[in-house]
């Protein structure tokens, strides 16, 4: 069995003997391990993103579509990825996950947001040829300070699923940002135009599956896909957990991470 497979399963199993079986959002229903400790109610409440979207950024639309369609922003656009795509809305339930995952150190929550990824993800990537999956780095402060890198929890099971490695030693961040969430498009580009450069020098080829866990301008992973297609990728393509959509009035829908230390509740508890 993989390492990184038989921690999780003993983890998992650690978590199941400790905690009841129930959600950890709602704490009403039945919900463990398997599901990431999120219940069938909660769960279907997340806004799937299927094939109304654009077929560049992966930002949803309403209506039918019919045929290729670019969103306003991608109609002449140049970017170093090449397209990008993402499960479900930034909202709710998925927006809620992503940030307790995040920001308050509730592991089991990649759980059910890496299951969202791998829905949508595999289908449409798999039977394809991918070199690795690239999860956005963080910078090693960063790393410090939050303990593990989300992505790479949200990275690990696609790759698995797909039985294309996992690469964490190409790309790194030699710079820590300002966080995103508050920021304007033009500065999210200029906050971290500069912050990725490469791991290794050696030559790169083929096609390369970057992963992040909310996506909004793009410009973290544009970042990204810069330095590998710098060393060689001939296509990159992003997927992310969740797309935030611009709501009336200009807002995003990723709201930056709480201002105050919020004290973990366990499955159960």
């Amino acid at each position: 069995m993989h390492p990184e497979r038989s921690i999780a399963s003993w983890f998992e199993g650690v978590l199941s003997l400790v905690y009841p079986t129930v959600c950890a959002l709602c704490h009403r229903q039945r919900a463990d391990h398997r599901q990431g400790y999120v219940c069938e109610t909660c769960s279907l409440s997340v806004r799937r993103i299927g094939d109304h979207c654009c077929q560049r950024c992966g930002l949803p639309w309403s209506g039918k579509i019919v045929g290729h369609h670019a969103c306003e922003s991608c109609r002449g656009a140049s970017g170093s990825w090449d397209e990008a795509r993402a499960a479900v809305i930034a909202e709710g339930v998925a927006l809620d996950c992503i940030h307790r995952l995040k920001y308050r150190k509730e592991p089991w929550f990649a759980t059910f947001l890496s299951g969202l990824l791998n829905e949508a993800a595999v289908p449409a990537l798999k039977g394809r040829s991918w070199q690795g999956i690239v999860p956005v780095p963080l910078h090693r402060a960063k790393l410090r300070e939050r303990e593990f890198n989300q992505a790479e929890r949200l990275a690990g099971p696609l790759a698995r699923a797909l039985d294309v490695p996992m690469v964490t030693d190409r790309v790194r961040r030699r710079e820590p940002t300002a966080s995103q969430a508050s920021l304007s498009r033009d500065d999210r580009s200029r906050n971290v135009r500069s912050a990725f450069e490469a791991a290794r020098t050696d030559r790169i080829r083929g096609s390369w599956i970057i992963v992040d866990d909310v996506l909004t301008t793009g410009a973290t992973t544009d970042a990204v896909a810069a330095v590998l297609k710098g060393l060689g990728a001939e296509q990159v393509v992003v997927w992310a957990v969740a797309r935030a959509v611009l709501e009336p009035g200009g807002v995003w829908t990723d709201p930056p991470q709480p201002a105050l230390p919020i004290t973990s509740r366990a499955p159960g508890s």
